[in-house]
């Protein structure tokens, strides 16, 4: 399943691509996060506790961001297991300077994401719709994080 979504800070390039990267920003801004942990091998181990339409429950998750490109661009490697089902991501995120907003930084995210489980049997678009709002959840949480750090 492909999932498409943009977000607009109101902040510049270089302190999104910087804020986006700070464990305590991250940690605060993902959606039900309980743990998060950054492991020896540059791996982060998460546990998010999710609600939002049919994902729902705990999730152990592995979160990896490589192929930096500073602050343009990096790729996004997540897993996760919960008792909905599994997940397996590779978000591409693309930072440039937002048209509408001066001195504003637009995110896009372009996702390509694999579901089992119950997960798989709710059907795509709905789940298109689920992620869809929890990356909204995440980017507003990280853009109020980021105000709070400057």
């Amino acid at each position: 399943m492909r999932i498409e979504y943009s977000y607009t800070f109101d902040l510049p390039k270089d302190t999104v691509w910087r804020y986006i990267q700070d464990d305590r920003v991250l940690r605060s801004s993902l959606p039900g996060c309980q743990t998060f942990e950054e492991m020896p091998s540059g791996i982060y181990a998460a546990e998010l506790g999710l609600n939002t339409g049919p994902v729902k429950g705990l999730f152990s998750a592995e979160v990896q961001q490589v192929d930096q490109i500073p602050p343009t661009y990096y790729r996004l490697l997540v897993k996760g297991k919960g008792k909905p089902g599994e997940i397996d991501a590779v978000a591409d995120m693309i930072l440039e300077e937002a048209e509408e907003a001066e001195g504003g930084t637009k995110i896009t995210c372009v996702a390509e994401i694999e579901v089992t489980g119950v997960l798989a049997s709710v059907g795509q678009r709905v789940m298109v719709g689920v992620a869809k709002v929890i990356l909204g959840q995440f980017f507003k949480a990280a853009e109020k994080e980021m105000q709070n750090e400057i």
